[in-house]
């Protein structure tokens, strides 16, 4: 049997999964902070309702959460804790969607779409990664010191 096919190794993709998470995340909180009104009137898939509501807390939000994950992407293993910061981002700014924002936009094909394409299904991409980082840092000490 191969020695190497017993160690735990971080590959290139997962990396690249983490960079398009933040991104991914980054970019759609950008359009809540930025284009607020109009998302969520598109959102509401009713143009002529107005919407009250403030997307500026939740874009702000969102978008340190997906820069925080961008940067754990650097340094997967040693900054497996911003990983955990995506994990509870993603779970915050999915429940703020669904008490802040469903009550008055209601439930449709797009406030579904985004809450499980936007924030629930990259939460299974950042706890695999997550779990192989702490894998990873758990093989590495236990390597002899040179």
């Amino acid at each position: 049997m191969d020695k190497n096919s017993l160690t735990p190794t971080f590959p290139m993709p997962m990396r690249g999964l983490l960079l398009l998470t933040g991104m991914y995340t980054f970019a759609w909180s950008a359009f809540f902070r930025y284009f607020g009104a109009d998302l969520l009137r598109w959102l509401a898939l009713s143009p002529a309702e107005s919407t009250t509501l403030s997307a500026t807390a939740l874009g702000s939000f969102g978008m340190l959460i997906g820069f925080l994950v961008f940067l754990s992407a650097f340094y997967p293993i040693s900054w497996h804790y911003l990983i955990v910061v995506g994990i509870a981002g993603k779970i915050v700014l999915a429940t703020w969607f669904v008490l802040g924002f469903i009550p008055e936009l209601g439930w449709n094909k797009r406030t579904i779409f985004h809450l499980v394409f936007t924030e629930l299904f990259w939460l299974i991409p950042l706890i695999i990664i997550y779990l192989r980082a702490i894998k990873v840092k758990a093989y590495i000490k236990t390597l002899p010191e040179e």
